[in-house]
């Protein structure tokens, strides 16, 4: 039976919301699911892409009720730009007849695909490369498809809501026990959410399940800086789930609350980083203060400009990560199945509805460029903007945000939700102007995520978790929960 939490939210902070409610009963769930190979071929190989580690995919959930439809997807690439988004949203909401609102679109954030989908290569005159435009293509062409294959199967189906814990994450923002400067370490003091959210999608009465959608929060980046293709251990979580139903089961990972999350375990990761850092950096810069001369050789070796040859990897190490990849996604799936062992309450006819809003909060400009460890210099800069949204479908919310949030944040929001079963999905919709968005209580440190922020304190934060909340605490008001 469906809780409601209490409301602490005025009416007047609920004005101005977009909203699409569906204003009769609805009917029997369908569901269908699709996943399609995205991997580029060879002849578009996007920089700084040299070789395929392992596959990577596009997935997506269609969700209608006989009164109102929805689509949930995710792409194994870093993110994408707001311009690819509202271009395939309008298209996937046009050919498919589903409502703008009602579209969960993210990014898997993996660091081993293009970093950014659709964007300029940074210092490149002449804009993307060719093979990147025709890569972008062909992602983009990928998940029109996924979105269409999955609307064709679908099916008659129940949903179901469970949570369980991992504890493979950490927040990084820590200062170095040597340096005393701010740096990127594990910090087990600081906000760290453990939870997995699974919602799965079945076939009625206790049926086999058609579709998996998992949230945790951890930056999926064990494969970064290989010059290889790979989906990361999402996608190792993602197959083994697939495999183990025999293929007829689509598994969707997205990326929570993540902006100052890392994997726990990253020794043989980090030791292969730093070895392609150091040897891309100019040995005459190497001392330079602030790290500057590592963040511009970590850039060109994420964009496809090096100006050394790629150092060789580490045999050990190599293997060793990868194991580490594989155990993390092995881990994800086995906590996923057990999460739906427990799952006992199903809704047949839930009703779907969507949301969404838009924030826009001040901005600042950096007048440096220092990675870490120093205090950054900024003067004001032009407004930013954040898009934040809610899919609730019954008694289970998926609140969303286009950009990288700092998992207080996301922790803020999830407390704050009328619905018990609150998910917070990040990358969704979209690209945020703002890079990180960090807490209010982290602008004091001097993190690569804080120093780069394009955001003043004070605004963002709260924004989004009210944005959030409030788009759910406005459905409350004669809700069909079923």
């Amino acid at each position: 039976m469906f809780t409601q939490k209490p409301s602490f939210l005025s009416l007047a902070s609920l004005a101005g919301l977009v909203w699409c409610i569906a204003a009769t009963a609805s009917g029997q769930l369908h569901v269908g699911a699709a996943r399609v190979d995205i991997t580029p071929d060879p002849a578009m190989m996007p920089p700084p892409f040299a070789s395929i580690h392992d596959h990577v995919f596009t997935r997506a959930i269609f969700i209608e009720n006989g009164n109102a439809s929805a689509l949930i997807m995710n792409v194994a690439v870093g993110k994408f730009t707001q311009e690819f988004y509202d271009k395939l949203s309008k298209e996937i909401s046009s050919r498919y007849d589903i409502p703008l609102d009602n579209l969960v679109i993210s990014a898997v954030h993996v660091h081993s695909n293009v970093p950014d989908l659709g964007a300029p290569i940074p210092g490149s005159k002449a804009g993307p490369l060719p093979a990147s435009k025709a890569y972008v293509e062909r992602v983009y062409q990928g998940m029109i498809q996924a979105a269409g294959q999955a609307k064709a199967s679908s099916q008659p189906a129940e949903i179901g809501f469970g949570e369980g814990q991992l504890f493979l994450n950490v927040n990084r923002d820590a200062i170095d026990p040597k340096t005393r400067q701010w740096s990127q370490e594990p910090n087990f003091a600081y906000p760290s959410d453990k939870t997995l959210a699974v919602v799965e999608f079945c076939r009625p009465n206790g049926g086999e399940p058609i579709a998996i959608y998992m949230n945790y929060a951890m930056h999926a980046n064990t494969m970064f800086l290989r010059g290889q293709i790979s989906g990361d251990f999402p996608e190792v979580a993602s197959r083994y789930l697939e495999d183990n139903f025999d293929d007829k089961v689509v598994a969707v990972w997205s990326s929570g609350a993540a902006g100052d999350q890392n994997p726990i375990y990253r020794r043989a990761i980090n030791a292969i980083d730093e070895a392609q850092i150091k040897n891309e950096m100019d040995p005459s810069k190497a001392d330079e203060k602030g790290g500057f001369e590592s963040v511009a050789a970590m850039m060109r070796l994420m964009f496809g400009g090096a100006k050394r040859p790629a150092a060789p990897l580490d045999p050990k190490l190599e293997t060793q990560s990868w194991q580490i990849v594989q155990s993390i996604g092995q881990l994800m799936a086995e906590e996923t199945l057990r999460v739906m062992d427990g799952i006992s309450h199903f809704r047949s006819a839930p009703a779907i509805e969507g949301s969404s809003k838009s924030i826009t909060c001040p901005g600042r400009k950096r007048l440096d460029h220092a990675r870490e460890g120093v205090s950054g210099n900024y003067e004001d800069g032009p407004p930013t903007h954040i898009d934040v949204g809610a899919l609730r479908i019954g008694d289970i919310a998926i609140g969303r945000v286009n950009g990288e949030i700092y998992n207080k944040i996301g922790q803020e929001a999830k407390s704050g939700s009328p619905f018990q079963k609150t998910i917070v999905v990040t990358l969704a919709n979209g690209e945020a102007d703002t890079d990180y968005i960090p807490s209010d209580d982290a602008f004091g440190r001097s993190t690569f995520e804080v120093l780069g922020s394009h955001l003043l304190p004070g605004c963002a934060e709260m924004g989004i978790v009210n944005g959030i909340d409030g788009l759910l605490n406005q459905d409350m008001e004669g809700s069909n929960l079923n």
